[in-house]
């Protein structure tokens, strides 16, 4: 395995040896999906192994690119914070380029390459409404081979893909680790100051290593240790959001597909409580424009693309899925640059768009 790292924002090319996950890997990789940053200690005690052994097999799968933890901001004040999906459709051959180009950007923390109505799909973070034309414009327009662009202002996200789980836990394993989970999803409308630099400067490295210590961000940052243990423990730190993410191959769901659908007002919010608890979705996301839902959802097989739409159909009887596109390679995944395979090989750390 041989790897190059270049500076922050930048790629690393990698060449993975075929790897398939283990009992113990797939619990290490649950255990941190529902407590990113778990110590050791308490993994291994879960895991009944240990905690030298648990670390040894995340380093090696952090290092194949194979699963990572990354910390995200909690955009939970639609006043602050306004988030939205972007199709595009590019010349001819130019899809990869663009998409390639689009993901540099960390006001784009997602990209994906699709087959059907559109080219490329992305996910924007902006201050404002007029912050979203001004970059939906201006961004789009300075990208070479791009045809066109349709925005779509979100107005609610029901699930997204960080709840998404491994079922290698038990019950009690899962409770264990539960029991301590950060507190910061349940902040809910509370009041939160304004980022500062550091706050910044935190995401920025919890975005490239999620499991990054206290005396290594406060090495970092140039920080005494008990501020920024501070900060991580304040309002602001309980917006800072952290994820376990594993390449999509070995996850058995090789295949993606995003659905743009469509239900009736009185029905969304029922609608896209249930999209919520359906195992394939990985994102619902509420919008205006003239789709209301933008599913996001892992398969199994080609032949699940339509399936999974039959089944929604049936369970659903006042949804209408307008339009489907088959993802053909996610090139950015929460800031996290993708090979091929769904490899990490870099990172473009994401930026509250507060900062």
């Amino acid at each position: 395995m041989v790897g190059q790292d270049r500076a922050a924002g930048g790629t690393r090319t990698a060449t993975h040896a075929a790897y398939e996950l283990d009992e113990l890997d797939r619990g290490v990789v649950q255990a941190l999906q529902i407590r990113p940053r778990a110590p050791w200690t308490l993994v291994g005690k879960v895991l009944g192994v240990d905690p030298v052994t648990v670390a040894r097999r995340w380093r090696r799968l952090e290092e194949a690119g194979l699963a990572w933890v990354t910390a995200y901001p909690h955009l939970n004040d639609a006043r602050l914070v306004v988030t939205g999906v972007i199709e595009l459709d590019t010349e001819p051959g130019a899809a990869e380029e663009v998409a390639e180009a689009l993901a540099q950007h960390p006001a784009v923390p997602n990209v994906k390459l699709t087959a059907g109505g559109r080219d490329v799909v992305t996910s924007v973070q902006t201050r404002s409404l007029d912050e979203l034309s001004a970059l939906a414009s201006s961004l789009f327009r300075r990208t070479e081979g791009v045809r066109a662009t349709r925005t779509h202002v979100s107005t609610g996200l029901p699930t997204e893909g960080s709840r998404w789980r491994l079922r290698s836990l038990d019950a009690a394993q899962t409770a264990q680790l539960e029991e301590t989970t950060q507190a910061a999803r349940t902040t809910g409308g509370q009041a939160t100051p304004s980022w500062d630099a550091l706050d910044a400067r935190l995401l920025e490295l919890l975005s490239v290593d999620g499991r990054m210590s206290l005396r290594d961000l406060s090495n970092a940052t140039g920080t005494p240790l008990t501020t920024v243990r501070r900060h991580m423990g304040s309002p602001a730190g309980s917006r800072l959001l952290f994820r376990c993410d594993l390449a999509r191959p070995l996850s058995g769901w090789p295949l993606s597909a995003v659905y743009f659908a469509s239900v009736p007002g009185q029905y969304l919010e029922e609608t896209s409580r249930v999209l919520s608890r359906v195992p394939e979705v990985r994102s619902c996301s509420i919008t205006a424009g003239p789709h209301n839902l933008v599913v996001d959802v892992w398969l199994r097989t080609l032949h699940d693309v339509h399936a999974f739409e039959a089944h929604l159909s049936r369970a659903l009887p006042h949804l209408t899925v307008d339009d489907r596109s088959v993802v053909l390679r996610t090139v950015k995944h929460m800031g996290r640059l993708l090979d091929h395979d769904g490899h990490s090989v870099g990172v473009v750390p994401l930026r509250h768009p507060e900062a």
